[in-house]
């Protein structure tokens, strides 16, 4: 069967976010999907990234990047009970819908601290499997998000800008 994972941050349910979400999580079962949601204000999934994520021993606990530990913690399945949580549903997942709404031009902190602590390098790239040749390249992904703002607003000629190049970091 099928699988999708939606990827959830809103602290309303109430929301339009969770309107959408509620209506894909439809739609998609509708479609034969099997539909995992993770609702990280749910789950109290926590954002910021430290050595708490790694269990065990540090490679240098002198010297703390978060960055080359995750990636020897995944290796070794050292990882924090969370993170490995959330990988499974995303090694599961042919399809991946990022569902939120746009903060400061970005995704909200907790996405961001999902984004940072789950896709560990190793486990979602390498420095050889990147963008098109990635990891993850047979799987598709969709952002669906609000704005709290107008269309005009995210015309290249508006007052925030193209919102292709705003997105960009989160496209690629």
């Amino acid at each position: 069967q099928k699988t999708a994972l939606i990827v959830y941050a809103h602290q309303s349910p109430g929301s339009f976010n969770a309107a959408v979400r509620d209506v894909a999580r439809q739609e998609l079962a509708e479609q034969g999907y099997r539909v995992i949601v993770s609702d990280l204000y749910a789950l109290n999934f926590r954002a910021n990234a430290t050595q708490d994520d790694i269990i065990g021993d540090l490679k240098n606990p002198e010297l703390f990047k978060y960055g080359e530990e995750a990636m020897h913690g995944w290796m070794e399945g050292r990882l924090s009970d969370d993170i490995v949580a959330e990988q499974r549903k995303v090694e599961e997942a042919e399809l991946i819908i990022f569902q939120f709404p746009l903060y400061w031009f970005s995704v909200p902190a907790i996405m961001k601290g999902w984004m940072d602590r789950v896709l560990t390098q190793g486990f979602a790239f390498s420095l050889e499997k990147m963008y098109n040749n990635g990891i993850f390249k047979d799987k598709k992904a969709m952002l669906s998000f609000t704005t709290g703002a107008t269309q005009t607003m995210f015309r290249p000629d508006g007052i925030n800008g193209d919102i292709n190049i705003t997105l960009w970091p989160l496209q690629v």
